[in-house]
Parts: C-alpha cells; sequence; structure tokens
C-alpha cells in the first residue's frame, strides 16, 4: 500500500490537517498496519515538497498548531491515475512459512517441519476465529468486514498451503537433504 497514495486518496474529500488525516486512516483502514503521526507529518511533508497538496497556514486551536493540507491539481491527477491501475500480481513469492519449512527440514528433519505446520496451523485457525467474530459482530463496520473477508481469504490459502506441505514433507525432506 502506498500510503503518499492513501493520503492523497484521504485528502480528496477536502482539506485535512495531519490529526485528522491519522483518525480517518485510523478509522477507515482499521486493520491496515498502524499508522504513525510522523508517518503522516512527514509524508504531507514530502507530498508538499513534490507540489502534490498545499499546507495552509497553522492554526491554533486550544493545543498545538495545526496546519491544513488540501490537493493540488498535480496531486487530484496522481492519485485518479494512481486508483485506476490495476495492482500486477507479485512476481515473487515471499513465503515465510516455506521458508521456514525448508530450514526445518535442514536442522530437524521431517518430524520438526511437521510440528511447526501443525503450530503454525493452530495459530491460522485462531486469527480466522479472531477474524470471523469480527465479521459477526453487529457494531462492525462494513469496511470491518471486508478486510475481515480479505484476512480469512488469505489465511484459509494458508491452510491450504499448509495442508498440500504436510502431505508433502517426507518428499520435500528428500529433495532438499540429497
Amino acid at each position: 500500500m502506498s500510503l503518499k497514495h492513501v493520503m492523497l486518496g484521504l485528502l480528496a474529500g477536502g482539506e485535512q490537517h495531519g490529526y485528522e488525516l491519522k483518525r480517518l486512516y485510523d478509522l477507515r483502514f482499521p486493520a491496515a498496519r498502524p499508522l504513525a503521526s510522523a508517518q503522516v507529518y512527514s509524508t504531507l511533508a514530502r507530498l508538499a515538497r513534490d507540489g502534490m497538496v498545499v499546507a495552509g497556514e497553522p492554526e491554533r486551536v486550544g493545543g498545538p498548531d495545526r496546519t491544513s493540507y488540501a490537493l493540488t491539481p498535480q496531486g487530484q491527477e496522481e492519485f485518479v491515475a494512481w486508483l485506476q491501475e490495476v495492482e500486477p500480481p507479485s512476481p515473487f513469492v515471499a513465503n515465510p512459512l516455506a521458508v521456514k519449512v525448508t530450514l526445518f527440514l535442514l536442522t530437524a528433519g521431517a518430524d520438526g517441519a511437521r510440528g511447526y505446520l501443525r503450530r503454525q496451523r493452530e495459530a491460522h485457525m485462531r486469527r480466522m476465529r479472531e477474524y470471523t467474530q469480527v465479521k459477526t459482530d453487529p457494531a462492525g463496520s462494513l469496511a470491518m468486514v471486508l478486510e475481515a473477508d480479505y484476512a480469512i481469504e488469505h489465511l484459509d490459502a494458508d491452510l491450504r498451503w499448509m495442508g498440500s506441505a504436510l502431505a508433502r514433507v517426507e518428499l520435500l525432506e528428500k529433495e532438499i537433504t540429497s
């Protein structure tokens, strides 16, 4: 996810200050990686430097100074162009689970790899139950349900992969230790 484009998208609704952008991010993307306030302000500084946002005059409203930011036409064009781009599937599969299975096979044999896969399966199942609770929470937002659906589908794919890996542990061990 491009934080630059997320900030442009949040500003597409109108002028906002950094604190409000952080609040909107947390509200709109509750399952995303947490965002530090410093990330918001450093991203806004880069966007201003690149002419995609313009900073207003700082205002003091019962606390620290707050500077509002607004999209420039260039920022709006950049956001719309990015939004229309289809995300290409990753050319590389960075699978830490597969790396660990291979290293278990190299260092602890098939039993170590099977034990790891079983423990990992339990961790995935716990997380899947947590996301299922999110989906069934009557107080949950549709955004949270959509993010939970996405996470559950990915966890399910991992679980299917783990099942295949468990079935192939002995063959894989022969292949990589020969």
